[in-house]
């Protein structure tokens, strides 16, 4: 058909699949940057989302890549077989691990009829998502806290809907070979690699440096000068690799990182993992700083005021498919933007990257296991809120 016969509305459609949303975020920052009044709070922001937090999750990231590649976990469904009884809290288990790997590994069985729906429901209440290595980094008991709560609530919330439906059974799609392959790694991942692999002991060091109060001018002269602009570069950097090394213009492509099978170098895939959290981090960092300095008004006040629905808009940010949206949640608490109990619900809400096969494979159960994770979420994360208020 020539294009001249063909309706706005195709027209539209065409050009939304050739754009790649993932350039609005760079764009975004690029017109702050360039904008004198919010120029200098934007650079703080990209330096402090680096060094605080980017530098960090990469080395945690790799670390948890290479013990995962040296161990990999038990196969989910002969442990099922052999040990039915502790099938939901394994899943809980894997759920809990830090990333969305343990949850896509239970979703994927239960498409193939391998495992029960509570198991489901277990391993999409236990996990935190890719917003646990943020959080992990950033504030380790803080991290620890909530996936221990959320192991014992998505163990216990998985067993009670067992009991519920025990004798429903859900229809599932066969899984896309073609999907499930996975993509060669570009040119430019391969060559950012090189780059992480010999810059990131010197990252580190600086990260460690300015993690214990050491201001970088007592070192050497314009030591602070290198770290504003330098963390900024290397922050918009990492963005900017993120946005073009994905073809993809959807919304599963900006909020999930590797949804499919993820790359056989564990560095590589650590990599991907934390220019994805870098721009979320980015994006909570800038939108706190932006609100408080430009709109005069403190979210941690505001937030106080209107405590008693912080976990209910928390819970029901983590019914958003994806990890980006709940990493821009971890980071606003880590700002001081949000109350544990808020981080609370979310965290247990939050599905993560493995709703996204669930919904594509088995929507009618990926629909009620997210119900059914709003349940706890609402419960703890209210407790926590009146245990704090009555103490």
């Amino acid at each position: 058909m020539p294009v001249s016969t063909l309706s706005p509305c195709v027209l539209t459609t065409n050009w939304m699949k050739v754009i790649n949303k993932r350039l609005f975020f760079p764009l975004g920052l690029a017109l702050l940057l360039a904008l004198p009044s919010t120029r200098e709070l934007t650079l703080t922001a990209l330096s402090d989302a680096f060094f605080q937090v980017s530098v960090f999750v990469a080395a945690t990231l790799l670390l948890y890549y290479l013990l995962i590649k040296r161990y990999p976990l038990l196969e989910l469904g002969q442990f099922s077989q052999r040990y039915p009884k502790f099938e939901v809290l394994f899943a809980a288990f894997l759920g809990a691990l830090p990333g969305c790997g343990g949850a896509i590994i239970v979703v994927t069985q239960f498409t193939r009829g391998q495992v029960s729906f509570g198991a489901v429901v277990a391993v999409l209440s236990a996990t935190m998502g890719d917003a646990a290595f943020l959080l992990l980094a950033a504030s380790p008991f803080d991290a620890l806290l909530v996936l221990a709560i959320s192991l014992v609530a998505g163990t216990l919330m998985g067993t009670l809907v067992n009991k519920i439906h025990a004798d429903i059974e859900f229809h599932h799609k066969k899984p896309d070979p073609d999907v499930l392959q996975g993509k060669p790694a570009s040119p430019l991942l391969m060559a950012t690699k090189q780059i992480w692999i010999w810059a990131l002991p010197l990252l580190l060091l600086v990260a460690l440096v300015l993690a214990f109060n050491i201001e970088p001018a007592t070192l050497f002269q314009g030591a602070d000068t290198m770290v504003l602009y330098g963390g900024s570069f290397l922050a918009v950097a990492s963005m900017l690799v993120w946005a073009l090394t994905k073809n993809e213009g959807n919304y599963q492509s900006i909020a999930c990182e590797d949804c499919p099978p993820e790359p056989e170098s564990a560095t590589l895939k650590a990599i991907q993992d934390t220019h994805f959290i870098t721009v979320w981090v980015v994006a909570a960092f800038v939108t706190f700083e932006l609100v408080s300095t430009l709109a005069g008004l403190d979210l941690a006040v505001w937030f106080n005021q209107y405590a008693l629905w912080t976990p209910l808009i928390a819970a029901l940010i983590g019914l958003i498919p994806g990890c980006g949206p709940q990493i821009v949640v971890t980071g606003l608490y880590l700002q001081g933007g949000l109350p544990f109990s808020a981080l609370l619900a979310n965290a247990i809400s939050n599905d993560g990257d493995a709703l996204f096969p669930a919904i594509a494979l088995s929507p009618k159960a990926a629909f009620i296991a997210t119900v059914y994770t709003l349940i706890p979420a609402l419960v703890l994360g209210y407790g926590w809120y009146f245990i704090n208020q009555w103490t």
